[in-house]
């Protein structure tokens, strides 16, 4: 079984009325694509719980909510792959966390530095697999326009198997999407994804590039990478290897992302 665990958050695309979002609706819609067992444990605000929960609940999987002093808010605007973002609210850190023994992979959706302490990872490693996704390590817990850097406790990555980074954030911790650099890190596998042009995965000693199926049209991507992280653990609890689940990821985002295209 698989287990996507993160933050809801109130997303605000382009200027239109914030909506639903964070890595656990993203990475169960993944799931629910692949027709993976999984299950999702996901935290907001108690406030916020009639109008960030039901999407959730929606998708089909089992949710396990867990109540937050605050909901973390963002505002995206993009100009074709470049995206600009702003922190609306930041959400308070993560308590301790176990996960049922029946959880083989783990994916920690983290929206903020902030959000899981290297304890509460710890926990949620224990007797599986851990995926983080980077932005765990280069977003500051602060408001205003995001400015990523790579000030992160290196604690964070002790229990870490696999870590998903966006193209901006290996720029910010290895200087780019270079194989040494990301190696460089200590994480048995760094992949890294790179929008149009698929990603990189550096693990084993290799570094592959996979390149994405094509996907014309799509106007609103926000999401892409947690669904590519919930659809990458899948896989290689599967028995892909990892250049082989980044495929099968690229694939299920790009069928996802389909049914956003501009009409």
């Amino acid at each position: 079984m698989i287990a996507v665990v993160g933050n809801l958050s109130y997303d605000r695309v382009e200027g239109t009325a914030p909506r639903a979002g964070g890595g656990p609706l993203y990475g169960a819609r993944a799931l629910r694509e692949l027709g993976a067992p999984g299950l999702v444990v996901a935290r907001c605000a108690p406030a916020d719980r009639p109008t960030l929960l039901p999407p959730l609940t929606a998708v089909g999987l089992p949710v396990t909510w867990r109540p937050a002093a605050t909901t973390p808010a963002f505002s995206f605007a993009y100009d074709g792959e470049t995206r600009r973002m702003t922190v609306d609210a930041v959400a308070d850190p993560w308590p301790p966390q176990r996960l049922p023994a029946e959880v083989g992979w783990a994916h920690v959706a983290a929206l903020a530095r902030t959000d899981f302490p290297a304890a509460c990872l710890a926990g949620l490693a224990e007797g599986r697999r851990l995926s983080l996704d980077g932005q765990g390590l280069v977003r500051p817990g602060r408001t205003g326009p995001l400015v990523l850097d790579a000030d992160y406790d290196p604690e964070l990555l002790r229990c870490v198997t696999v870590l998903k980074l966006a193209e901006t954030e290996a720029a910010v911790l290895a200087g780019g999407a270079d194989p040494d650099g990301l190696r460089a890190l200590g994480v048995p596998e760094v992949v890294v994804t790179l929008g149009s042009r698929g990603c990189l995965v550096v693990a084993g000693g290799e570094s592959v590039h996979v390149p994405a199926p094509p996907v014309s049209g799509v106007t609103d991507p926000t999401g892409a990478g947690d669904s590519f992280a919930a659809a990458y653990v899948c896989a290689r609890d599967a028995g892909a290897e990892p250049a082989a689940a980044a495929r099968a990821a690229a694939e299920t985002v790009a069928a996802l992302l389909s049914g956003r295209r501009s009409r």
